[in-house]
């Protein structure tokens, strides 16, 4: 049985907005050719995240991501996964006014096939992503638990504990979806709450350590295939032993090239 959905088509804002109450949506991160092209034609979106610094650059958190950063590695995705619905993070201090933003994600834009960017941040960053969605960048929000807020935040803190968080959490989604956002992240917030920022909404939430209540879900590919070995959050599920995997396969060739059976007389010239 194939692998790969028979439904697939190449994804866009127009179907990506009328996936909700339709269709659970798939998104999962990407950051290289060889995977992007894995993922292409399973995942309805491909996010290049900023989460790049920490899994593949081995940071302690996403801050020092650069702008140069996300564009070499979007268009790595974007060459392995043409098909995909790319999306890229704009890394931290490329989006701190109008006019910042619009000049970093028209970069983004000229130099790589992305179709859209995403942006932390609730009625905080309305304006901005009001100011880029009149300016034809297609914009995904990301409001609740925010990577980039790490440090003003004291920490990765679940949201949505008080009536007043919930308040404002469902007050920053409507904000950024009248800003003209054609899909939301909603992370790290109480399943209750995310529910009802879900229905107070009409554009897909895709969720992220918020239950399975939203309209899809996004996880970070190292995560979700066992490579991560420092520590695995509560929300994810590992559907392989990536890192087992990997260096039981290493440990047979090691004791294959010692004991001199690779390369056999078949794999010589």
């Amino acid at each position: 049985m194939s692998i790969i959905k028979n439904d697939f088509e190449k994804m866009n804002i127009t179907k990506i907005r009328n996936s909700k109450n339709n269709k659970k949506l798939t998104v999962i991160t990407a950051y290289d050719a060889l995977f992007a092209k894995l993922f292409e034609e399973i995942a309805d979106m491909i996010l290049v995240g900023d989460s790049l610094n920490m899994s593949f650059a081995g940071r302690e958190d996403t801050l020092s991501a650069t702008l140069n950063q996300m564009i070499y590695h979007t268009n790595a995705v974007c060459t392995g996964a043409p098909k995909a619905f790319v999306i890229t993070d704009m890394p931290f201090g490329t989006y701190i006014n109008k006019d910042e933003a619009l000049k970093n994600c028209i970069e983004v834009y000229r130099q790589t096939k992305a179709a859209a960017v995403k942006i932390e941040g609730g009625a905080d960053k309305a304006d901005i992503i009001k100011h880029l969605t009149t300016n034809s960048i297609a914009v995904m929000g990301h409001i609740g638990l925010m990577p980039q807020y790490v440090r003003s935040e004291g920490g990765y803190k679940v949201r949505g504990k008080t009536h007043q968080d919930e308040k404002q959490l469902i007050d920053d989604a409507i904000a950024v979806e009248k800003a003209g956002a054609f899909a939301i992240v909603v992370e790290g917030v109480m399943s209750n709450v995310a529910k009802k920022i879900t229905e107070a909404v009409n554009i897909p939430i895709i969720g992220i350590g918020a239950g399975n209540v939203t309209d899809g879900q996004v996880l970070v590919w190292s995560d979700m295939l066992g490579f991560f070995e420092e520590f695995k959050p509560k929300f994810v599920r590992h559907y392989l032993n990536g890192a087992d995997l990997v260096k039981e396969a290493v440990n047979q060739y090691r004791n294959d090239v010692q004991d001199s059976s690779f390369p056999s007389a078949e794999e010589e010239y």
